[in-house]
């Protein structure tokens, strides 16, 4: 079991900085990947997405990539903003009131090719946004007060919160087909069509933006499984270095771009949190916040180092070399990083969100800013 600590954090009565955090927004639409994906894969593809998925908190699978809650469900709880409906999610009666989620599992920042794992790039999600707005805005000038309860009124979008985590599906891809070199060459053209959808998203009337960089892709079991079988090249704490410096090249530029657009746009707060950094520091030192395996497996088979196989997903059941096999959850996954390969655990979303929540790994950094009390594990 772990221990919590409740660390108070008081929010400053003035703040003086001209592009402060706003905590206090109205509603928040989200673009992204499966590390903020709440339904709109599943949705959009009509795949399932069964238990021991969601088992933790929803008890059933919440068609989120996870035993329980992702970063994005923590941080709408700490603003006191319920969880985001997926834009493409028709049932359930879905509430848009306070914003969307856009973002789709395995979704990218380039446009989307026959190959992909989702159909929904950046700029599709974008174009989704553009619709759901206009749409939204003509069945509440059509209707009167019939959707106002359901439906973001005009002032909403322009107070609202954009925030943005998406790019991990690009380097990491990219490694199928690439060496290094191509890849950490191709990221100036991934930055470009990012930076494109960020003005969208401008020109839509969107003023505040969250920008996430990406993880270390490196540490991942199914990168250390596909790229990792020759021990030179991975590093200390055994993540794939490659993956790692590609990361931290995106991550570089990202960052470039966003303080770029930030003096573009002056009237904009811009603020980018460093993911990479967060992350990393949990890995190293996982057992100081309570974690015991930083990089095996918590839904998978083969057992240790890294309890992955490519070849059958969390759940499923599967012949392989003619044995039936079940890739089942552990017995606790508040002890892991990592869920299922790719994705985080609740207990490792939770360390995230309330490092995003400090205000330490943020630039502008707001530590002198946060409103809420959190719960941070040491």
């Amino acid at each position: 079991m772990r221990i919590f600590y409740v660390v108070f954090v008081f929010v400053t009565m003035y703040i003086q900085k001209s592009n402060s955090i706003d905590f206090n927004y109205l509603s928040a639409f989200n673009f992204g990947d499966s590390n903020s994906d709440t339904g709109d894969l599943v949705a959009g593809l009509g795949i399932r997405l069964d238990l021991p998925n969601g088992q933790n908190y929803f008890k059933t699978s919440s068609q989120r990539f996870c035993d329980g809650r992702l970063a994005i469900d923590f941080l709408m709880d700490a603003m006191d903003m319920p969880f985001l409906n997926p834009y493409l999610d028709s049932l359930g009666l879905p509430n848009f009131k306070r914003g969307c989620n856009f973002a789709a599992a395995g979704s990218t920042i380039l446009p989307a090719n026959p190959t992909s794992v989702s159909p929904f790039s950046f700029d599709l999600q974008i174009s989704q946004f553009v619709r759901f707005k206009s749409r939204a805005l003509e069945l509440l000038a059509k209707t009167g007060r019939k959707y106002e309860k359901y439906l973001p009124p005009l002032d909403y979008y322009s107070k609202g919160l954009y925030m943005i985590d998406i790019g991990q599906n690009d380097i990491a891809g990219a490694f199928y087909s690439k060496t290094l070199d191509q890849v950490l060459a191709s990221i100036p053209s991934i930055l470009e069509t990012f930076e494109n959808g960020l003005k969208r998203l401008y020109e839509e009337g969107g003023r505040n933006f969250w920008i996430h960089n990406t993880g270390p892709l490196g540490c991942l079991a199914q990168n250390i499984a596909k790229f990792g079988t020759d021990s030179t090249k991975l590093d200390e704490f055994g993540c794939v270095s490659s993956h790692n410096q590609a990361a931290k090249l995106f991550n570089l530029q990202l960052h470039a771009l966003s303080n770029k657009f930030q003096a573009q746009f002056p009237d904009s707060d811009v603020t980018y949190f460093d993911i990479f950094s967060i992350k990393s520091n949990l890995i190293a030192n996982y057992s100081r916040f309570g974690f015991e395996n930083p990089i095996m497996v918590c839904c998978g088979v083969g057992g240790a180092p890294l309890n992955y196989d490519s070849r059958i997903s969390c759940g499923q059941t599967k012949v392989l070399d003619g044995i039936p096999v079940t890739a089942k959850a552990c017995n606790d996954s508040s002890e892991y990083i990592n869920w299922d390969g790719i994705h985080y655990t609740e207990a490792a979303n939770h360390f995230v969100s309330n490092q995003i929540l400090t205000g330490k790994y943020s630039d502008p950094p707001f530590s002198d800013q946060m409103p809420f009390i959190l719960s941070l594990k040491f």
